[in-house]
């Protein structure tokens, strides 16, 4: 006899992932756990170096820590802040190797597309019908070879961190950025690990947020023991520095806005910052790549830079389910209920955030969320425990039927 049970695919093998599969095994669901990366939380491992600004109290679920539990194994529960590295390893790699979730998880393999067994994005309009339709995934296993496979639900938690945004003016590629994109990093790099690479270089960090600021502090540091070492710092706004909140409850946090602001008063001899500025076009020159910066007034700047670290923003692939009906904000690219309700609330830090309710997770396409920092598009105040709260509200809406 078939299960009756409806089987889910679970997109994304991270915080959120992980947490959706843990929820199925506890209610009997067959689930498939896919994900991208040779070993779970692929997109964490990029980042493994830095270290979070939340401590492992609020970085291990409930579901998380009472599954390891069970299994033997202890997790810290500190208001120590841990590394990627060490979350992969000290949380998200024991879940993975649970009997259980172990059985159903593919490593290596990507969910390429997502639709309807014989249905388009415009067939069944509002009737109800689709549901009526399994879902079709187009996978690419670890060989690369593609298949498909089935399912009556799809959870896509696959995150941001893996599709960021182009570097130029108005957000779109600059001119002569998708030919040297050899010369231009997307994801914050281990500088201890790659000194080699940075020091002694000229390197353009483009972006304000945390990341950029990770990684100015970072080159900085190194600047300080590799003389001749240049950071040019450009961001779009034309304000000087940044105003450091000593009352912010994320101490980590804290002290990488106060760096941030030290450096961009001018710190470091190493570090030039330049405000007010958007990428226009880049282009090869003397085995370097020269930037032309445009400012807000229409005049130009030119740098000639050995490396361009481009950290502006991440935004979740949204490619994957052009196929299916998905109503989406205009603005931040996330689903329209949870980012109405999102744009509507009245704070902006992460550790406010909650979830607003299973009905802000349902799309017009029956039986497919976004969950995770997915769905918040490009607000980017998630916190994990959002996407837990979600896993909830979503599984609590499957058994409702």
């Amino acid at each position: 006899m078939s299960d009756p049970r409806p089987h889910i695919a679970i997109l994304g093998a991270g915080p959120t992932g992980l947490e959706a599969a843990l929820a199925a095994i506890d209610r009997g669901h067959p689930f498939t756990l896919y994900e991208a990366g040779e070993g779970v939380a692929g997109d964490m491992r990029r980042w493994g170096h830095v270290r979070l600004f939340t401590p492992w109290s609020l970085n291990v679920s409930p579901r998380m820590r009472h599954h390891l539990h069970l299994a033997g194994i202890e997790v810290p529960d500190t208001d120590a802040c841990p590394t990627g590295a060490e979350l992969v390893a000290g949380l998200f790699e024991p879940l993975a190797a649970l009997p259980r979730v172990a059985a159903r998880l593919r490593t290596g393999t990507r969910v390429l597309e997502v639709g309807r067994e014989g249905l388009v994005k415009n067939d069944e309009i509002g009737t109800g019908k689709r549901a009526e339709h399994r879902f079709r995934l187009l996978v690419a296993g670890p060989d690369g070879r593609e298949r498909s496979a089935a399912a009556d639900v799809v959870l896509d938690c696959t995150g941001s961190y893996g599709n960021p945004n182009a570097t130029g003016n108005g957000g779109i590629a600059a001119p002569g950025e998708r030919q040297l994109d050899d010369v231009i990093r997307r994801h914050l790099p281990d500088f201890t690990a790659e000194a080699e690479s940075w020091a002694g270089k000229t390197t353009l960090v483009v972006g304000g947020g945390h990341s950029a600021q990770t990684a100015v502090a970072d080159l900085a540091a190194l600047a300080a023991e590799h003389p001749g070492t240049r950071i040019l710092w450009a961001r779009r706004g034309a304000e000087p520095g940044f105003r450091p909140d000593d009352a912010d409850p994320l101490p980590e946090r804290a002290r990488l806005l106060a760096r941030a602001a030290e450096l961009a008063g001018g710190a470091s001899a190493a570090v030039e910052t330049l405000t007010g500025v958007v990428v226009d076009s880049l282009t090869s020159h003397d085995g370097r790549t020269r930037v032309t910066l445009r400012r807000s007034d229409g005049s130009e700047q030119t740098v000639d830079v050995d490396w361009l670290l481009s950290l502006t923003g991440y935004v979740g692939d949204h490619s994957i389910y052009r196929q299916l009906q998905v109503h989406e904000c205009y603005a931040t690219s996330g689903p329209m209920k949870l980012a109405s309700a999102l744009l509507g609330a009245a704070s902006e830090d992460c550790l406010d955030q909650a979830s607003h309710g299973a009905d802000t997770l349902v799309n017009p396409e029956p039986g497919f969320f976004l969950l995770g920092s997915k769905s918040y598009g490009r607000n980017n105040t998630f916190l994990m425990r959002v996407g837990w709260e979600q896993v909830e509200e979503v599984f609590g809406l499957l058994d409702s039927g």
